[in-house]
């Protein structure tokens, strides 16, 4: 039979399921709603639309590798609360989702959602995410994920403060041993810890380094110390503030955080692990995550949201 607008405008509003998943409903019952509310039920759909307006950015970042470690994953799940975020079913659930993404053919986020869930192919990723939904609670978005490989060494992975935090780090060598686990692994607390945007300043686009120099000549101009400067003094001091700031954001140029004299870098330890191992060692990518980041959080006020409840 037809399903009617009317049908699926009075479906969404009983179960708060969305119009595409309504209209589907309808069609698989014959329009019977009652059917239809079961069906929605079922399939974890009913009231999760109603939570979707909600803010979303606690949640946790987690890593998968497969067992040869020659590739990885590393995915963000958020909900709305840190208290569902340390959930035993909200973690279980996004080790789910790292294992489905590892082994997932998905050119993007989108098709991701819409492939078979592994776990139960009656579902789709998305449909499993409005189930956990409705179940846990909370507003929860799979926000992001990212596949690492490397077929002349391996992945390392590193997760910080219980899921805050999660680096993933490919690794190219010709030697793979418990030193050199090590120096990855290391390697990754630095990634964790001091936040590089980029492998080497070889790696660093012009179109950054233009826009620094244009924020630090606007700097020397605005003050008249610095701007009364010959032009070629101004440039050097553009130049030497660069290079500095490159030294922090670009991983092998940055000191190494365990380093026993403060000084040594990270290009220098990687080196001293290569040449103790006899191995051809080099840092080819790296992908960290941060929970949340990017995200407005939401500023709750408990006395107010009990006012509110009291009211309603």
């Amino acid at each position: 039979m037809a399903i009617t607008a009317a049908q699926v405008k009075e479906l969404r509003e009983i179960t708060g399921a969305g119009m595409m998943d309504c209209k589907k409903a309808l069609s698989a019952t014959d329009g019977d709603m009652d059917k239809a509310i079961d069906f929605l039920r079922e399939k974890g759909l009913a009231g999760a639309q109603k939570k979707a307006g909600r803010i979303a950015a606690e949640g946790i970042v987690a890593t998968k590798l497969t067992p040869c470690g020659k590739k990885g994953v590393i995915v963000e799940v958020n909900a709305e609360t840190d208290f569902v975020a340390k959930n035993d079913k909200f973690t279980t659930y996004v080790g789910e989702i790292a294992d489905q993404a590892l082994n997932s053919p998905a050119a993007d986020i989108d098709e991701f959602f819409n492939e078979k869930w592994a776990l139960d192919e009656s579902l789709t990723v998305a449909e499993k995410l409005s189930s956990m939904i409705s179940i846990i609670g909370e507003n929860m978005k799979i926000r992001r994920y990212e596949i690492v490989k490397e077929d002349n060494g391996f992945v390392q992975s590193y997760i910080h403060a219980a899921g805050k935090i999660g680096v993933l780090l490919d690794v190219a060598t010709d030697v793979v041993n418990d030193d050199i686990r090590e120096m990855a692994k290391n390697v990754c607390m630095q990634i964790a810890a001091l936040r590089p945007v980029y492998i080497s300043d070889a790696d660093v686009d012009a179109e950054y380094l233009a826009k620094e120099k244009e924020i630090l000549m606007a700097q020397i101009q605005n003050d008249p110390k610095e701007s009364s400067k010959p032009q070629k003094v101004i440039e050097g001091m553009i130049q030497g503030r660069i290079k500095k700031e490159l030294k922090e954001i670009c991983l092998l140029d940055q000191v190494y955080v365990k380093a026993e004299d403060g000084k040594q870098s990270v290009k220098d330890y990687i080196a001293s692990v290569a040449k103790a191992n006899n191995a051809n060692i080099e840092i080819k990518a790296f992908v960290r995550y941060e929970t949340g980041e990017g995200l407005e959080k939401k500023n709750e006020n408990f006395a107010e949201e009990v006012a509110k409840q009291m009211q309603g």
